[in-house]
């Protein structure tokens, strides 16, 4: 009894890691996931939470929870903006425009979480200011491409800050429990 017992400690532990392959399939069906939940999201809920013409956008809110998750490279963040200004192009406003935003965004999240801070406070200042920066974006494209007057240019001024600050919190509050569902 005693020499089975030492024969099973003597064994060698193997430990199997993630291949880089599974790695990128699961980075990929998480951001497919999230951008879709986004989409949903924002259709549904979108339509009945309109405070004042201000209400979150939820496709950013998910890519910004995506790349926190996942912590792509810069090529990475920039498909990731580009897959989210194409869902974005199946909903109502100008066209082509969040494709130049979003890809704005994702950059400037993916940059955000470089930089050494506190993990929920990281995520909700990078959630920020990635909204602001696609949002303010596109809000200047709209005036050098679409004719939009200086008035309308003002006016979005604080829709985008107020849409900052709810995608902000919706991240803030999605963000750890999916950093612990996924161990990340």
């Amino acid at each position: 009894m005693a020499n089975e017992n030492s024969n099973r400690t003597a064994q060698k532990r193997e430990v199997k890691a993630e291949s880089r392959a599974a790695v990128e399939i699961r980075n990929l069906i998480l951001t497919a996931v999230l951008l879709a939940a986004g989409a949903v999201l924002k259709f549904f809920v979108g339509s009945v939470v309109n405070i004042g013409g201000m209400k979150p956008n939820f496709i950013i809110a998910m890519y910004c929870l995506a790349i926190l998750l996942i912590k792509p490279d810069l090529l990475r963040a920039l498909i990731i903006g580009i897959l989210a200004g194409a869902v974005c192009q199946f909903f109502p406003g100008t066209p082509y425009l969040n494709f130049i935003s979003e890809i704005a965004g994702a950059l400037v999240m993916a940059l955000m979480i470089k930089i050494p801070m506190q993990k929920n406070l990281s995520s909700v200042v990078s959630t920020f200011v990635a909204t602001v920066v696609s949002g303010g974006l596109y809000t200047v494209c709209l005036f050098l491409f679409a004719n939009a007057t200086a008035e309308t240019l003002v006016a979005y001024v604080p829709i985008v800050l107020c849409t900052a600050l709810l995608n902000m919190v919706i991240v803030g509050v999605l963000y750890v429990p999916a950093r612990a569902a996924l161990k990340a």
